[in-house]
């Protein structure tokens, strides 16, 4: 076997490169640096790095040229963590500024937590991959982590009047509907940050998902993991969703061989369902699909904000029908909510 020398294996690499800008590859592997935007928070830095890892195991050349580089974006969202985002302009917030530089080609793809992206999105931008979903449930995180018996009902852990930090409405709707004697403060922030003002006492305990604590290493910081039954997930929730520019055909090529069918039957069916009832982070809305033997079950639910009104109903269909299944749960929740209480919830900004 020979060895080539370091200068002569440079030489055999540039050409390659230049050989390849004229060859109808069906991706720009050579000569081009693909920029992966995000959050900056240690949840969307490990998300992206999975996305970017993932891509790069499917494309071994990307690796092999250092193609992918991360791109850490600042986003209204994050900066501002005493209001609810509702009061700050809605959870467009998490991606406004990585879509902005996705659409002046700063950037070229965009990762996010599906269930923070916005349902609408710009004309020219596109979600055009999902990854495999991770655990879609919410985790309880206590305080007092000796307060948790095994057999309880999830809640039985709270003693009357404690005060939950947390600040997504659907949580809170289906905790009131169950316990209406707990007490919620407004907590925001990554996990990280959530879990330092559980530990200096700003609550006696939190609600976070627990895709976030297992993609972070932190699964063992769950206290009590609810059921889907007991707590009806966000919809997209557990799911990195990525975003391109819509005219970028042959860096969406990319995308299909490391797209997860059964994740993207899910977030089809749950987005068209937020869709069709046209909610706001200020509405309790969740939504959670799956394929069960062949056949794909979605479970949708609105509620009062207080818990007085829960309204929760489950349908399944083919799987090519996610979307008309999910426009169909959305028409059924809004018949079945009373009048008064939908006029209350729909409608409102915050989107």
């Amino acid at each position: 076997m020979t060895i080539l020398p370091a200068s002569s294996l440079m030489t055999d690499l540039n050409f390659a490169a230049t050989l390849s800008s004229s060859l109808p590859l069906p991706h720009p592997v050579f000569g081009r640096e693909l920029r992966v935007g995000t959050r900056a928070s240690p949840l969307a830095l490990v998300q992206a790095r999975s996305f970017m890892a993932q891509l790069g195991e499917t494309f071994p050349l990307l690796e092999i040229f250092g193609s992918l580089q991360e791109r850490r974006i600042s986003t209204k969202g994050d900066r501002d963590q005493v209001r609810r985002l509702a009061e700050i302009g809605g959870k467009g917030l998490f991606s406004k500024e990585i879509h902005e530089a996705l659409r002046a080609g700063e950037i070229d793809f965009a990762v996010h937590s599906l269930k923070d992206l916005e349902t609408f999105l710009p004309d020219d931008l596109v979600l055009d991959c999902t990854l495999r979903r991770e655990d879609p449930r919410d985790a309880l995180v206590l305080r007092d982590r000796n307060a948790v018996q095994p057999g309880q009902d999830p809640l039985d852990c709270l003693p009357k009047g404690a005060v939950i930090g947390c600040a997504s409405v659907r949580r809170q709707a289906q905790i009131l509907a169950r316990r209406p004697d707990l007490r919620f403060c407004l907590i925001r922030g990554n996990v990280q940050t959530r879990l330092r003002k559980l530990e200096e006492g700003a609550c006696d305990a939190t609600l976070l998902a627990l895709a976030g604590l297992n993609r972070l290493g932190m699964a063992a910081r769950a206290d009590v993991v609810f059921k889907p039954d007991d707590m009806l997930p966000a919809c997209g929730q557990g799911i990195i969703g990525i975003t391109l520019r819509r005219r970028d055909t042959g860096l969406r090529k990319l995308m299909t061989a490391i797209e997860d069918p059964a994740t993207r039957l899910a977030a089809t069916a749950e987005r068209a369902l937020l869709e069709a009832l046209d909610g706001s982070c200020r509405t309790p809305i969740g939504g959670f699909a799956r394929l069960e033997n062949g056949r794909l079950v979605l479970h949708g639910l609105i509620a009062a904000e207080d818990g007085s009104v829960v309204v929760r109903r489950e349908i399944a269909g083919l799987p090519e029908e996610a979307s008309a299944l999910g426009a169909e749960m959305g028409a059924m929740l809004r018949r079945d909510t009373p009048a008064a209480v939908f006029s209350r919830l729909i409608g409102q900004p915050g989107w």
